[in-house]
């Protein structure tokens, strides 16, 4: 098995924190930013938008980073990742499809407008809009989890990897963040999980004011 991407990209992240919960053998290739070779024709034919991630397992070859993590629990996750009933996955497919149309498009907005670009450059006013739109984001977390561990209850799910990669960046960054509680608790919990540390907790310093991909 091998992923296919930077490790400081967000979404790469995401799909490498799950390959280190499923405890998953895998090849980590450097690709994009710094890197280069997105636009190789060996790249381009594995993947021909060009982005990362990408998975291969064998023969078989995956992109999209959301379609990566699915596909990672259904092949792998056995039942305490993958849920036979449809039902079941739709509890944290919705909430995969939440955060990557909804929370992650506002913390982007923050990170390119406040991290990636330089200070004489920022539209102060688009980041605090944005950085607003974080904000009922983390209320609408808080909400959910009001008793709850995580998302679904007792367990990690994808729910939590979808949602939960955002918050080291968003509150990492350098503008300030305060959790509501219920959302700190599941912060902790989450940094207090190697794979965690491992995937998300990672320098980013290379991306400071750096405008190109």
């Amino acid at each position: 098995m091998k992923l296919y991407g930077r490790a400081t990209s967000f979404n790469v992240q995401k799909v490498l924190w799950l390959l280190e919960e499923l405890h998953l053998s895998y090849e980590h290739i450097e690709i994009g930013g710094k890197f280069g070779g997105l636009d190789s024709p060996e790249f381009a034919r594995i993947n021909p938008m060009k982005k990362v991630p990408v998975l291969v397992d064998d023969d078989k070859v995956i992109w999209e980073s959301h379609t990566i993590l699915r596909y990672l629990v259904a092949s792998y996750g056995k039942n305490s990742w993958y849920k036979e009933s449809p039902y079941e996955r739709s509890l944290y497919e919705r909430w995969m499809d939440w955060s990557h149309l909804i929370f992650q498009p506002a913390f982007m907005g923050t990170f390119w407008g406040y991290y990636r670009t330089p200070e004489s450059k920022r539209d102060i006013n688009q980041i605090e809009t944005d950085l607003n739109k974080c904000f009922d984001c983390l209320n609408q977390l808080e909400a959910a989890l009001a008793d709850k561990n995580y998302l679904l209850g007792g367990e990690i799910s994808l729910a939590d990897v979808c949602s939960g990669a955002i918050l080291y960046r968003l509150t990492s960054q350098g503008l300030t963040v305060p959790l509501p509680e219920n959302v700190r608790c599941w912060f902790d919990r989450l940094k207090a999980r190697s794979a965690y540390q491992k995937s998300i907790m990672s320098d980013f310093s290379e991306l400071k004011a750096r405008e190109a991909y």
